[in-house]
């Protein structure tokens, strides 16, 4: 059945594309919305055209959790000598940024636009802000974010890399940050990085409501610990009335713990709508996908850092970023496969807050076309990306 939306005359025809259901249909896109959706729509005279050839469409994908402003992406390759420690790891990239001359804006640009040219049309990216960079990083990605905004949906998490309490002023540097321009408060293990976690969610959430922003909080810490945190970051949601404005990345806790005690934080966080990142990492703990989704919580991708001090992995492609989720969930059947592209898709929107997303009439027109057979088929070959589109333009094509 053919659907459309307001008459406004449309700026593309999309014809003959599949969806993941085998359905071939024409894509009509005005005012950078989906405007109509299904079989052989009609051809406006001088409305621009391009043949999908039976192209497999797919609404364009979703970064949930990444750091633009740290990456090394296009420069020369960055030798990784760092110790084993979070810590290690903290302090060495706060001093080799501060003495390498590493630019947030020009790198952050760099990765974005990589992201767009392989479908990725909506973004979420933590953003370092501490006392030996002050707001330096912030302000390079929100000229990105200002560059991009006609193709590119993207979210800056103001992130204390450094932990909220450990270093004096954090606390208004990141009061600064959100009145700069920031959309989200972004905060790191209360317990394990600022050593005292009532104190320092207190501090976020009251930061967070003072400027009615939500928040997405870095937890890694193990076990117990990070239950024992979980636990007063959701007492807070749940005064505050903060349901549905809250993120927790990585989460490791949640893949340590018994199932009773597990189960029981589900339960909670999917009463209190509060959504989880996973970027699938091998070797450690990740909160259990099927468990999550049987509970009714949210649960979706991103790839955190790519190519930096931290990390020589990570590419800006979100379908490799499906794979290894599904690799690290042991998802081999096709319907599991389509699991883990939610992470990336549907899911990811949901828990990041991006509005209008999706394959429907009054969308707003993100879409990637691959020439493969299935959806299963895109994960896995992870082909060029024939056509992809965002905010109702074409942004990159193949050839």
């Amino acid at each position: 059945m053919t659907t459309t939306v307001h008459p406004s005359t449309p700026t593309l025809l999309i014809t003959d594309v599949r969806l993941t259901d085998g359905t071939r249909v024409d894509v009509s896109i005005a005012g950078g919305r989906i405007a109509a959706l299904g079989p052989d729509l009609p051809r406006t005279p001088g409305v621009a055209q391009e043949d999908g050839a039976g192209a497999l469409l797919l609404p364009g994908f979703v970064e949930g959790h990444t750091h633009l402003d740290k990456t090394h992406w296009g420069l020369p390759w960055y030798r990784n000598e760092v110790g084993p420690n979070l810590v290690d790891r903290i302090e060495n990239e706060r001093h080799w940024r501060a003495h390498s001359g590493h630019d947030a804006g020009v790198q952050s640009l760099a990765l974005a636009r990589a992201f767009l040219q392989a479908g990725t049309t909506r973004l979420r990216t933590h953003v370092d802000v501490d006392t030996d960079a002050g707001l330096r990083h912030l302000h390079g990605v929100l000229a990105t974010r200002d560059t991009l905004r006609d193709a590119l949906d993207l979210q800056i998490v103001a992130f204390p890399q450094s932990g909220l309490l450990k270093r004096r002023g954090t606390g208004a540097l990141l009061d600064d940050a959100l009145a700069a321009g920031a959309d989200v408060l972004g905060a790191l293990d209360p317990a394990l990085i600022d050593g005292d976690p009532v104190a320092s969610l207190d501090l976020t959430f009251d930061l967070a409501q003072r400027h009615g922003k939500p928040v997405d909080i870095h937890l890694h810490e193990p076990g117990e610990v990070g239950a024992f945190t979980l636990g007063l970051l959701l007492d807070r949601v749940a005064a505050l009335g903060m349901q549905g404005r809250v993120v927790i990345s990585h989460a490791f806790c949640l893949g340590a713990l018994p199932e009773r005690e597990r189960d029981a934080l589900l339960a909670r966080l999917a009463d209190l709508r509060v959504a989880l990142l996973t970027t699938g990492p091998a070797g450690t703990p990740v909160p259990p996908l099927k468990a999550c989704l049987d509970h009714g919580v949210t649960l979706f991708g991103g790839n955190d850092g790519i190519r930096d001090t931290w990390t020589p992995y990570g590419t800006p492609d979100m379908l490799e970023r499906a794979m290894l989720i599904a690799m690290r969930y042991g998802l081999r059947r096709d319907d599991d496969l389509a699991l883990a592209f939610a992470c990336v898709s549907t899911s990811a929107a949901h828990g990041c807050g991006f509005a209008a997303y999706g394959l429907h009439v009054g969308a707003r027109a993100d879409l990637v076309l691959v020439d493969t057979d299935t959806l299963a088929h895109a994960i896995t070959a992870r082909p060029p990306r024939k056509l992809v589109v965002a905010n109702g333009r074409i942004v990159a094509r193949t050839p």
